[in-house]
This record gives C-alpha cells, structure tokens and sequence, in this order.
C-alpha cells in the first residue's frame, strides 16, 4: 500500500518517523512518501522535499516564504497524481495540512491527521474542514478528544509518545562529570530551540539573563542544549559574545535538562519534554512584531505554553515579545529557585501534567489506531 505522510517541521518529523516504524512493524507491504526531515529518511520514507525549508514560525516569516510554501505544496500533489496512495497521514503543521486535507477528500483519498492542530489555541473555525475532510483524528491530549468529540469528529485520544522517549539515559553524577560541572553549583540549563532564527534570536537573551543570574545566585553554572542540525557556531559565537564559561551539548538535552536544577526554555515541544523530566522552569518567546499583533488579534487561550494549557492555570511563568527580557527571566528564575514553597508547587503542577499525557505506549496505539483503515 501507497501511504502519503506529511511532516512539516522537526517535532513531526520526530513523530512520523515514530510512526512509520511502528506501522511497518505490525503490517508488511507499506510504502512512505511525503515531505519530511533526515528522521523520516532514516526510517525508510521516500522524502519528496526536505522540511528544513518549511520550518516557519509566524504568520510573516510564512508569507515572506510563500513561494518555497507552494513549491512543497506543489510537489506534494504531483506524487499524490502520480502514486495514488491509499491512505493519508497528517502530522501537524495545519496551514500545509488543512489545505492539502481538502485536496484530498476531492480526491476520496482518507485522511488521518495524527496530531492535532491547536484549535483551542486558534479558533474553533478549522472544525467544519476537519469534521468534512479528516476520517479520523489521533491527539495527544484528553482534553483535545473531548473537544472533537462535541463537534462529531472521530476522534481518539493515544497518550502522548514523548512519555516514552523523553528520559535520561545517565546518572546525574556522570552527566555531571561528562561536561565538567560542579556539583555544588546551582545547574541551569539554556534550551534556546531548534530552528536557526530561535537560537540565534533566543540565545542571546537567555546568555544576558545568565549573567544576571550568575551575579545574583552568587555563582552559577550553565549548560546549553544544542540542536544537532544546526551549526556549532550559532552557539559558539553567542557563548564567546557573552563572556561567560557556559558549556555546549549536542544531542544530549534529556541528560543535563534532567541533571539541572532549573532551565530557561524557548516556547515549543521542549517545554513538554522538560515537564516530563521533571526540571523547574521558566518559558520565553519572541517573535517579529507583525506576528505578535496578529497572534494577540487571534489567540483565543489564556497560554501559549503546552504545560499551562494542559493544566489549565500558569504552572511555568509565560515570559513573551517585550517582557521576554533578560531581567524579568533572571528575576523570574531567581523568585523560584530561592523559594522552596514555589519549587515544591511546581514540581507537583508539572508531575500532575505528566501523568495527564498517559502512560507508556502512546506510538503503538496510534498505530494500532489506523491498522483498519490499511485493510
């Protein structure tokens, strides 16, 4: 069987290339084509154009990209005419997704959308289309479940896969002794994102609220989680710009988030990873200013961080656009890591939202979930 897969950016690439291999593993004779990332190619997807040129965030950044957009959309429905594939799967990115959603009901091609767009978030207007065109939806969230289900979609809450991937695989004494940090010195870990304009945007902000930090914890000890598709030097020029001895890790963000006792951490899937893990922490976030406006014109929840949402009340300080200074983040750090009583109540809030995203196993269900729809 033909099945179309599209993932638009790197946590989806992380996600379908999860779900290829499951699939593959319960039932012989699937064939993957579709965008998708190095994850996607290494688990035996025939990838139709590389996503790294499709990673935007921000109604602006998407519309001064709007040719590559259309380009990936194009080549899409190209293979979609030529290998007639029998099923569709969806992974997130809903701009991309949603439109090509519509192609292929026209089409009677079925679409299953495996991670939900944020219409909580957004708006309940992208409903109808999900409700007409989408056979079945796979969320990672109850709440999202609920929510389909009042509007007569099927919908099927899985757990989320990150339970299972997101651990540390060493003692905290040896991540300690790997990167050459002390253990009496307070650990804090920078987690500036995964696309090239976060890091190089984010990065200076949170090495400006290092030193803050640096001064006011009376000595402190920081470790930066790199991006492995990104280049060295993005880190290594914003470190040798701040004057700080700040360490550099490489593929290795589960080990120091889990060997550190507090991080500072870009809006996106690495709030939820650093929930999971367990670490206290403070969530920032900029964007260019058109995209701000329109974001504020449009956002219909109270919170943009996963964790807050899920919880339903601020359980991570939200520092955002003008506020996402590197004062209000080292204040905001310090007024929680020099109050046990907020510690403990974080610490608490974040297991309560672990425990709200399943238990083990969220990728076989998933998979199990569209098993019918290959008969």
């Amino acid at each position: 069987m033909n099945i179309l897969i599209v993932a638009g950016e790197p946590s989806g690439d992380l996600h379908a290339s999860n779900l290829v291999k499951d699939l593959r593993s319960m039932r012989q004779g699937l064939r993957f084509f579709g965008p998708g990332g190095e994850l996607s190619k290494e688990a035996g997807v025939e990838v139709i154009f590389d996503i790294s040129k499709l990673a935007l965030v921000g109604a602006v950044e998407v519309v001064k990209n709007i040719a590559t957009v259309g380009k990936a959309y194009k080549a899409v429905m190209s293979k979609i005419e030529a290998q007639k594939p029998d099923l569709a799967i969806l992974v997130d990115y809903p701009g991309f997704n949603l439109r090509l959603a519509k192609a292929l009901k026209k089409r009677s091609i079925p679409v299953v959308y495996y991670i939900s767009p944020q219409i909580w978030a957004w708006g309940l207007d992208r409903i109808e289309i999900i409700k007409r065109c989408v056979k079945k939806m796979i969320v990672f969230f109850k709440f999202e479940e609920e929510l389909y289900k009042r509007y007569g979609v099927d919908a099927e809450f899985v757990g989320h896969p990150l339970v299972d991937i997101v651990k540390m695989t060493l003692p905290k004494d040896d991540v300690m002794k790997a990167y050459d940090l002390l253990k009496g010195k307070k650990t804090i870990a920078l987690l500036p994102g995964s696309r090239s304009l976060e890091v190089r945007s984010f990065l200076p902000v949170m090495l400006s609220a290092a030193g803050i930090l640096n001064d006011k914890l009376k000595g402190a000890q920081f470790i930066i989680a790199r991006h492995p598709g990104l280049p060295l030097r993005f880190y290594e020029e914003a470190v040798g710009n701040s004057g700080l001895d700040v360490r550099i890790a490489t593929s290795d963000t589960y080990n120091i988030v889990g060997a550190s006792d507090f991080a500072i951490v870009a809006s996106g899937t690495a709030t939820l990873e650093t929930a999971i893990i367990g670490t206290p922490f403070v969530m920032m976030y900029k964007t260019s200013f058109l995209t701000y406006i329109l974001y504020k014109a449009v956002m219909k929840s109270p919170f943009v961080g996963l964790v807050n949402v899920i919880a339903g009340k601020e359980v991570v300080p939200e520092l955002l656009q003008y506020d996402a200074t590197p004062a209000n983040i080292a204040a905001k750090s310090v007024e929680i890591m020099e109050n046990a009583g907020k510690m403990a109540a974080m610490l608490s809030d974040l297991q309560a939202v672990k425990v709200s995203l399943g238990g083990p196993g969220a990728r076989l269900r998933a998979a199990k979930s569209i098993l019918p729809l290959l008969q």
